[in-house]
This record gives C-alpha cells, sequence and structure tokens, in this order.
C-alpha cells in the first residue's frame, strides 16, 4: 500500500492502529502498536526506538550474556526502528490495523544504510542483495511452509503442557480434499486475508501428516518473499486462534509424525530471462550449475541458517520426506537439493530448511553460498539417481545445532561473505541455546530415569 493511501483511510477513521515491527533473530516479528494518526505525525519519517536487548534474548526473552552488540555492560540501550514504506499493507484479521515492517539502525538520527545493525535478519539480507545488485542480477524465491493444526487454542495447549493434543484431521492427509474441508472457513480466511494484506498465496494442502497442511506463496524477491513469511506466521496464528484452533510451525512437534519443512525455490534473473535455463540444450545453464554447485559445497557450514534450534535436528531422518545427505537430483525427495521445472520455472527447491528458519537468514544464506559457486567456477557434479537416505557414500547434513555452531564459527567462507561480527553473534546465539537445552531436565528423562535408575 502507498503511504498516501494509508494516510486517507487512516484520516477518515478506517485505520486506527499501525502495527510497527522488525523480525528478531527467531524470526518473530517484535515492535509495538501506534495510534495511526500518531504514526502519521511522528513514526513513518523520523522512526521510533526499541531496546537492542531484542537482538540478544533467547526465545524466552531473558537477556543473554555475552554479546558486544548488546549487554548489561553496555546498558542495553536503545536502536532505531525506521518503517520501510514499501512494507506498508493492513491486516485484514485485525480490525482497523495496519502494520508496516523496520530496519534496526544505529541511533543517531540519519538515514544511512552503513548505520543499519549488520547482524540483525534483515541487514544480514540486505547484504547479500546488495551482492547481487552489484553483479546485475535478480534472485527469485518462494517459501513452502508446512505447518500442524490443532483443535485447540494456544492458552488450551500451553495449559496442557503441550500433551494430548488434536491433530485437525483423523489419519494423514497429504493432497486430500475430503479431511481438510472440514477446516476450508479457515483455510479459506488464510487464503483470501492473507492476499488482501499483500502476501499472495497459490494455495493451500493437506500434508503427509496428521493435521498438517502446506501452504504455497508466489514468488517474489528475497526480501519481499522474507516479509511476507513473517507476517504469513504471525497472520496464520492469529486467524487460527480466532477460530478456535492453533498452529505449530516446530521442525518436529512429534516423533512419529513427519517435520514441518520451508522448501526455498530459487532462481538467478537478469531482463527477465531466467539464467538458470539453457534455452538451446533444453537443461539447466552453466550458471545454474555453478550456484547448486555452491549450495552442496557450503550449505553444511551454512546449516545454522536453515535449522536453527535444538528441534531442527531430529527433522533430519530417514525416510521422513527431509534431506539427510547432500545430493542433487531432478525431481526426488531423497536429496537436499531437488531441481523442478523448465524454461522460466526451472529452479532449484533446496529442501534443508525447516518451519522455523528465519527466512532473512535461510534467503541470505542460499544466494551467498550460490555465489560462492558462481565466482568459483564450482560445478553440481553428476545428478544423484536413486535412494539418497540409504547411501553411505553421500556426504550427511550436521546431526545437531552444536555440529552446525561449530561448522558456523570455524567457516572463513562464513567470515568473509557475512562478516565477522555476525558470525559470532549467531555462533554465540547458538551455542546459548545449546547450553539452555543441556541444562534442561526432559520428560524423556523423568520418565526413563525416575523410577528405573
Amino acid at each position: 500500500m502507498k503511504l498516501e493511501t494509508l494516510e486517507t483511510r487512516i484520516r477518515s477513521g478506517e485505520i486506527d492502529t499501525v502495527i510497527v515491527a522488525f523480525p528478531d533473530v527467531v524470526g518473530r516479528l517484535v515492535g509495538k502498536r501506534f495510534v495511526a494518526r500518531y504514526f502519521l505525525d511522528h513514526v513513518v519519517h523520523g522512526g521510533t526506538h526499541g531496546c537492542n536487548y531484542l537482538l540478544a534474548v533467547n526465545i524466552e526473552m531473558d537477556p543473554q550474556d555475552g554479546f558486544n552488540l548488546a549487554s548489561w555492560d553496555r546498558g542495553f540501550g536503545d536502536f532505531e526502528m525506521r518503517p520501510d514504506e514499501s512494507t506498508i499493507r493492513v491486516l485484514p484479521w485485525l480490525p482497523a490495523t495496519a502494520m508496516v515492517v523496520c530496519d534496526t539502525l544505529f541511533q543517531d538520527g540519519k538515514l544511512d544504510e552503513t548505520k543499519l545493525v549488520e547482524e540483525a535478519p534483515r541487514s544480514v539480507l540486505k547484504r547479500q542483495l546488495k551482492r547481487l545488485v552489484e553483479r546485475g542480477l535478480v534472485c527469485n524465491v518462494a517459501s513452502e511452509l508446512e505447518f500442524y493444526l490443532f483443535n485447540t487454542t494456544y492458552p488450551s495447549a500451553f495449559a496442557s503442557g503441550y500433551r494430548d493434543l488434536v491433530p485437525s484431521s483423523d489419519y494423514r492427509i497429504d493432497y486430500h480434499i475430503l479431511q481438510p474441508g472440514r477446516d476450508e472457513a479457515l483455510f479459506r480466511a488464510i487464503r483470501n486475508q492473507m492476499g488482501e494484506a499483500e502476501v499472495p498465496v497459490e494455495s493451500s494442502k493437506g500434508e503427509w501428516s496428521r493435521g498438517q497442511h502446506e501452504i504455497n506463496f508466489v514468488y517474489s524477491t528475497p526480501l519481499e518473499m522474507a516479509d511476507r513469511h513473517v507476517i504469513f506466521k504471525q497472520g496464520v496464528k492469529e486467524i487460527a486462534e480466532a477460530h478456535g484452533k492453533c498452529v505449530t510451525f516446530m521442525a518436529k512437534y512429534s516423533a512419529s509424525e513427519a517435520g514441518n519443512s520451508c522448501h526455498i525455490h530459487s532462481s538467478l534473473w537478469r531482463d527477465a530471462a531466467n539464467l538458470f535455463w539453457d534455452g538451446t540444450a533444453q537443461s539447466g545453464s552453466l550458471l545454474f550449475r555453478q550456484f547448486l554447485g555452491g549450495l552442496l559445497k557450503y550449505s553444511p557450514e551454512l546449516c545454522y541458517f536453515f535449522a536453527p534450534t535444538i528441534n531442527s535436528y531430529k527433522r533430519y531422518q530417514s525416510g521422513s520426506w527431509a534431506p539427510t545427505k547432500m545430493a542433487w537430483a531432478h525431481d526426488n525427495r531423497t536429496v537436499g537439493f531437488r531441481v523442478v521445472g523448465q524454461g522460466e520455472s526451472f529452479r532449484i527447491e533446496n529442501r534443508m530448511p525447516g518451519a522455523d528458519a528465519n527466512p532473512y537468514l535461510a534467503f541470505a544464506a542460499t544466494i551467498a553460498a550460490g555465489l560462492a559457486g558462481i565466482d568459483e567456477a564450482l560445478d553440481c557434479g553428476v545428478e544423484y539417481r536413486g535412494n539418497a537416505y540409504v547411501d553411505g557414500a553421500l556426504a550427511s547434513l550436521p546431526r545437531s545445532l552444536r555440529d552446525a555452531v561449530g561448522a558456523l564459527e570455524g567457516s572463513e567462507f562464513c567470515r568473509r561473505v557475512f562478516g565477522g561480527n555476525v558470525v559470532d553473534f549467531y555462533t554465540h546465539t547458538g551455542r546459548l541455546e545449546v547450553q539452555s537445552f543441556g541444562d534442561a531436565v526432559t520428560d524423556w528423562e523423568k520418565s526413563r530415569y525416575f523410577e528405573r535408575i
């Protein structure tokens, strides 16, 4: 929505609230709700402030030690939240409410790209997009998000300790029309209201497990797609709550069910032409092979950006529809990189990310690895044929968050393309999460050891 249109709707009283938010390190939106007229008079051009601890907390909002960016020693001051006017949109699932996504800047009152907080997820992606612009390239991407729907509300799920949750279907519903029809009122609201919020959806469908669903988005450029992605996750939770239900985007909510994926489809373009496609050969181009070669070489070092939680790595199981090995193939769902389409639709599907991935970081990692493949003139090698799950000769993905953090920390490549401050920041974030889980006493431990040890 243009700012002028928003202003007209605010002056008429149609919009009375504006949410001003930015994505934090786990990809959730944090910010403030402004009285709409105050937003117009003071915030839209002047920005607002937010405590810089918002980039230095865990998911429980506990301030974490050891960050150079923000800490108790530095007094936890403020960042500037600068609205990106191109992201203004109305949220039809909330009454009289609009939203704008912000960049985070160091406070000095000047709009200067060099003042962006480089560790902020949106800034990390912008740095990689700048590298594309310098080469005259455009990247098109699309998220493909999966989630579970339950017949209960979030407060009820919380009160039960997330036990005995009832999925929205009684059996597996991959591509089924019948049982997903029970929740068509909800999914119709999601599809239509997301479109009204400028988060265009292609389709919704039942997924493999009980209560599991998938939403496919219309592709776009990475920053716009990432903004749409986080707004979608926020909105779906709010729409589901309004229908007396709840959803989870956990990578692996149950040991007996399939994980939630966030497959990332990507291609490079110039002058409205898909550079991944060789029209003469009617196959993938040299640029495609190099980009894919970079993904194969560097994705293990970038795995933290695709799988950022303890739970992420429980999704990587043989025969689970999630990848476990580094390989590529045409239309083969056992490999990490599946190549699909032809002509303008020819693209790479990265199957590594789970639905818990932060899209800004996952898109940035995809671009960085692909550009490295081009710079180093890498080749993706021979297409894999067969069941990659059972092939012991293939390299495996990192098996835990600890392994992924170690790979990121030791990566000279990541330090070169993202910057040492960014790598140190996310390495520390990951290590704190590993430590937090290591200190926890789980239900599994109680069940196993309480009586019998």
